[in-house]
């Protein structure tokens, strides 16, 4: 066996410390390099579609499950838009029964008429409104809900490479704020176009049919309205995408100081953390800021324009009418028709609103879809059933990053079936990073990891880890009881099962002190518990796992010296019946190994059992003895 380590920069091990800190390419603070970086190197290529195209596809794709009620929605819109241009021609019906009044009976009748046919229209024009608003809302969301989906499922398929870069709390906003428009723009945007377009033509249509020059009058303002909608809707969305970014740091810094409270409150740091959110807070208020001016001018603009349309017409129909080239009549009707015109203008800005900030947010969720998994199951993968337990590594070479320095080189590596391992050395040298590589948490650079003869990527992922169990160092418990956090290891596990792993974890006395026994609520990340407590937690979740290979990342570390020991015999028993890999600081846990490998930044210097190794007076036997005259 031969194997060669190299020192990492910044990270020890299994990528524990944190990586330099850059910024979002959306201007957000994040770890390691831009997100959008991250997006342009990973995401899948497809030279034949441009990737404009290829996203107004996937947000179309979201229609496809609610064609019905899309279809459905739209024709209520279509009934909206007719019954609000047929009003204005029943009005204009109305004046011409008043211009009959020398027939009064049937004229009256004829008011009577149209009025009831306006009442009509006003109830279908209720109910589809009613529709749109309901069903187009409930179709919005449930496209919303199935995009968040999807982002949070793509989010479980990706690497701990990528969140060893990415700070959840940029994940957090841009699966949760980044999709709220979304939803609108899903409802709003089709009907809006479907409405906007049928008023906007009628409309004009009868205008043109009551007054040629007048229609001209109104006509020639629009575009101007649009103009000054789309400018300042652009400096809207730019606006957005900074406050957007901003409101991710605001959840980066929340999560880091409400995790870490006990720790701030440790070292009477609030005034601190409080300095640090006002900052944070005041940059997003000023990105705010400039959001609400921009809003402002666009607000103005959608209400001065219709009325300066009103007023122009208003102004010279009387004009017309004091000319005798237009009825009272008619003015009334073009009065109402410009009221109709003026819709489709205000539905357009709206549109064009609710589209910005739907592509914004559209596109950071794109960005996580986009990222490509490193690591995922090759074409043909097998399905494994339950593992012997051999384990081989073969020129293994491995790095964090491309151009960064070797953390392994060249390792060569057997560990037999039901073996007993333990990996023993200064921080920094491999140990973790050895252990991540066998349930593929990272990838190998080079060479190849065996399972039972069988290269791991040649395995399905899901296959793979079901048959491995990891503890690791860093506890983390779910909020919940604690019988749910032991079934995480196998949600499917019988109450009796879950008790006899808590048992072989010396878990069982305490849980049934615990004032609601295995249903006690722990809190967030276990908070109720103590450290020893929390982490035979996390030995009796893998144990229920009942996996053939074990490994052991430090795991025993939180524990006091009666729960190390119970918790050595528990190891001890399990290790005749699987492959066992553990990684210690404190020697006293591992000296039943079989086998223990003495790691250095020159690679393995000494492999051997306990005895024979404290015989040969070199390398373990100096760390055993500075660590038994602690």
């Amino acid at each position: 066996m031969f194997m060669r380590t190299r020192r990492t920069h910044a990270r020890q091990d299994a990528g524990r410390s944190a990586p330099p800190s850059s910024t979002f390419g959306d201007g957000s603070t994040a770890d390691a390099f831009r997100f959008s970086d991250l997006f342009h190197l990973t995401r899948r290529p497809d030279s034949e579609t441009p990737l404009a195209v290829a996203r107004i596809r996937r947000f179309l794709s979201y229609y496809r499950p609610h064609i019905p009620l899309l279809l459905a929605d739209l024709a209520c819109a279509v009934i909206v838009a007719i019954t609000a241009l047929a009003l204005p021609l029943c009005a204009h019906q109305v004046t011409r029964q008043l211009a009959a009044l020398n027939n009064v009976p049937a004229a009256l009748a004829g008011i009577y008429a149209v009025g009831g046919l306006m009442l009509a229209l006003l109830a279908v024009q209720a109910v589809s409104t009613l529709f749109v608003d309901y069903q187009g809302h409930v179709m919005g969301a449930k496209m919303e809900s199935a995009l968040r989906r999807d982002v949070f499922e793509h989010c479980q398929k990706l690497s701990f490479g990528f969140y060893d870069r990415i700070r959840v709390g940029q994940l957090m906003s841009r699966i949760t704020n980044d999709l709220f428009s979304l939803g609108e723009l899903y409802h709003h945007g089709p009907e809006d176009l479907a409405i906007s377009i049928l008023k906007f033509a009628g409309a004009t249509l009868i205008l043109a049919q009551l007054d040629g020059p007048l229609t001209v009058l109104v006509v020639v303002v629009i575009p101007f309205a649009v103009a000054y909608s789309l400018h300042y809707s652009g400096r809207m969305n730019r606006a957005l995408k900074l406050s957007r970014a901003q409101i991710g740091a605001i959840n980066e810094r929340v999560e880091d100081s409400l995790a870490g409270i006990r720790v701030v409150k440790s070292f009477a740091n609030e005034d601190l953390e409080n300095r640090r959110f006002e900052a944070e807070n005041a940059r997003f208020l000023e990105s705010r800021r400039a959001g609400y001016w921009s809003e402002a001018f666009f607000s103005v603009g959608t209400t001065t324009f219709p009325q300066l349309i009103t007023v122009a017409v208003i102004v010279v129909g009387a004009l017309r009418v004091a000319q005798a080239k237009l009825e009272v009549g008619d003015m009334l009707t073009f009065l109402l028709c410009v009221a109709v015109l003026v819709d489709p203008v205000q539905r357009l800005a709206n549109f064009v609103r609710l589209w910005q900030q739907g592509r914004t947010g559209f596109d950071r969720v794109m960005e996580i879809l986009e990222t490509v998994p490193d690591i995922q199951d090759r074409p043909g993968a097998v399905t494994i059933a339950r593992a012997r337990g051999s384990i081989s590594f073969r020129n293994v070479g491995f790095r964090y990053d491309e151009d960064g320095p070797h953390v392994l080189l060249d390792l060569n590596l057997d560990i037999r079936v039901g073996e007993f391992v333990a990996l023993v050395g200064p921080s920094g040298v491999g140990k973790s990073t050895l252990c991540a590589l066998i349930p593929r948490f990272y990838e190998a650079r080079t060479g190849a990891i065996l399972v039972d003869g069988t290269d791991v990527r040649d395995i399905r992922l899901d296959s793979l880890r079901r048959n491995i169990g990891v503890v690791q160092q860093d506890v983390y418990l779910f909020a919940g009881t604690v019988a749910e956090n032991i079934l995480y290891g196998r949600p499917e596990a019988t109450a009796a099962e879950v008790a006899s792993a808590a048992k072989a974890a010396f878990a069982d006395e305490f849980i049934r002190a615990l004032p609601n026994g295995y249903d006690t609520d722990i809190g967030q990340r276990g908070v109720t518990l103590s450290g020893g407590q929390k982490q035979r937690l996390t030995i009796a979740r893998a144990f229920l796992k009942d996996p053939p290979i074990l490994i052991f990342d430090e795991a025993t570390s939180a524990l006091d010296n009666e729960s190390e020991r119970a918790v050595q015999s528990a190891l001890a028993e399990l290790a005749r019946r699987r492959t066992t890999l553990v990684i210690a600081h404190r020697l006293s846990t591992v000296r039943n190994a079989d086998r223990i490998l003495v790691l250095t930044e020159q690679g393995v210097v000494e492999q051997g059992d306990h005895d024979s190794l404290i015989a040969a007076n070199g390398a373990y036997a100096g760390l055993y003895r500075m660590q038994a005259s602690l």
